[in-house]
């Protein structure tokens, strides 16, 4: 798709990804190819609306996990569980939570590393330089806030498939 790879970040057998901009459908499939091209399988998490049979059981096939965000469930508690009980661990999770433009992103990918002591692998989808970028990995400390701007400042810069989308 005439995509360059920028990836100097290693991979550990656990980690969470948080990727961004999502601001379109193509980010899934793009991911999805990377990720399958690099010959590593990610989990994600999306909406239990996509989970419809026969969908259902693609996405879970794909790595899906799906959620209901409607209900109070401690997500983060149950994914940093699944981290800890398994010697290997992906999950890419978008920030955002959403592809509409949103200035507070959702910090569950944040609880599942502390929780689960992983890193934090920041990849960025440029479609304007049709890059995957991947340069900074995270530790987290307990201080979001001051890791959430960190987080945001490295994204900054990337343009997604609709910018108007993409808020700070």
């Amino acid at each position: 798709m005439g995509y360059t790879i920028h990836v100097t970040e290693p991979q550990p057998a656990k980690y969470v990804i948080a990727l961004a901009p999502h601001t379109s459908n193509w980010d899934f499939v793009i991911g999805l190819l990377y990720s399958r091209a690099m010959g590593f399988k990610c989990r994600f998490m999306m909406k239990k609306f996509w989970f419809f049979w026969p969908l259902g059981y693609l996405m879970r096939a794909l790595g899906g996990i799906p959620v209901e965000r409607s209900k109070k469930m401690s997500l983060t508690d149950q994914m940093a569980q699944q981290a800890l009980e398994h010697e290997e661990f992906h999950l890419c999770i978008t920030p955002e939570g959403t592809r509409k433009p949103v200035t507070e992103w959702k910090k569950g990918f944040y609880y599942i590393a502390l929780k689960a002591e992983l890193p934090i692998l920041l990849y960025a989808l440029d479609y304007e330089k049709k890059e995957i970028r991947c340069t900074k990995t995270l530790i987290p400390n307990g201080n979001i806030e001051e890791q959430m701007e960190e987080i945001k400042e490295y994204f900054r810069e990337v343009k997604g498939k609709k910018p108007e989308r993409f808020a700070l």
